[in-house]
């Protein structure tokens, strides 16, 4: 395949994740907002910072109201991650290699895209409850994933456009994790209170945990909550599972049938598959969760440039993308 069309449908991967992931982020927020002390004030911060664009925020914008949280985050192309860019480049890499990609993929990648401009020209974000667009906008692009699943070869194209979906993910749940953990951890007196019992429920559920958690460890506590997310080799958004099913991919691409690596970006993700692997929660809690995930965003990022270097650079002079989160 060439690394030219491989780029686009990486970034294809990642983009669409992007998206749905922020669409869940949101709805789950609101949601939360129903339920928090009428005294409390909302909490909208945390989820600028869950996305790492904490800083390009605070460029635009004063304070942390929902109004200015949630055009950002979904309508404002001058933030390069937000759903609206993040639907727009999907939709552009789908059209540069709409030849590889079936029928109906691209139809509702279209579709998509115009469903992200009609709500930003009804203005959502001012809206007093815009959760059903947003649910809508994460339906439409598990439908986009049901369709790949059932109508895409599993050949090249199919593992580049996984392990963009699977690193993206992995990032995205370690971003979440961190902010509950590092921003709002609550107060010595508020542990093991209705209101962090709450913020663990949120947190479970922005990445469709809570009922999965709930039959695996039963009551919500803080180290299995970390366990579960970070650790398990079963639920599909954990951030070993991500790392695991993303090496898979790595492997298929390159051919690599007996183990071991060959090349750098199958030696970092075996590298980090190998750590989380055989990590213990007790020891990462031990050694500070807020930096442990800050190592592990670090080190997807690191692993996403080697892959970078290895399929689309190196055989190509095709300018690579850049909206990789820091």
């Amino acid at each position: 395949m060439l690394s030219r069309v491989a780029n686009h449908i990486y970034w294809l991967g990642r983009y669409l994740e992007r998206a749905e992931n922020y669409a869940r982020f949101i709805d789950v927020n609101f949601n939360l907002m129903q339920d928090l002390p009428i005294d409390m004030k909302e909490q909208w911060m945390p989820l600028v910072a869950a996305t790492g664009d904490l800083d390009l925020y605070n460029k635009f914008n004063e304070g942390f109201d929902s109004k200015n949280v949630l055009f950002f985050l979904a309508f404002d192309e001058r933030n390069p991650n937000s759903m609206m860019s993040a639907v727009k480049s999907a939709r552009e890499n789908a059209r540069i290699i709409r030849e590889n990609l079936s029928k109906e993929t691209w139809e509702k990648s279209n579709e998509l895209y115009y469903m992200m401009q009609e709500g930003c020209e009804k203005k959502i974000w001012k809206k007093e409850d815009p959760r059903a667009f947003f649910e809508k906008v994460k339906n439409q692009i598990l439908l986009l994933y049901g369709i790949a699943d059932s109508s895409l070869a599993r050949t090249e194209g199919w593992y580049f456009r996984q392990l963009g979906q699977f690193l993206e993910r992995a990032d995205k749940t370690s971003r979440i994790l961190d902010v509950k953990y590092h921003i709002l951890l609550p107060s010595e007196e508020e542990v093991g209170t209705p209101l962090d019992f709450l913020h663990w429920m949120a947190l479970l559920k922005s990445v469709t945990a809570f009922n999965t958690y709930r039959r695996a460890y039963g009551n919500i506590a803080p180290a299995s909550v970390v366990e579960f997310l970070v650790l398990d080799k079963y639920f599909p958004r954990s951030i070993y599972y991500c790392i695991r099913e993303a090496e898979s991919c790595l492997h298929k691409i390159s051919g690599n049938q007996g183990g071991g690596y060959k090349n750098s970006a199958e030696k970092a993700i075996g590298e980090l598959r190998s750590k989380l692997e055989f990590a213990d929660v007790k020891e990462i809690i031990a050694f500070g969760l807020h930096e442990y995930l800050d190592n592990l965003q670090i080190k997807i990022n690191s692993i996403s440039n080697q892959i970078d270097g290895n399929f689309f650079t190196i055989r190509d002079n095709f300018t690579k993308q850049t909206t990789v989160q820091e």
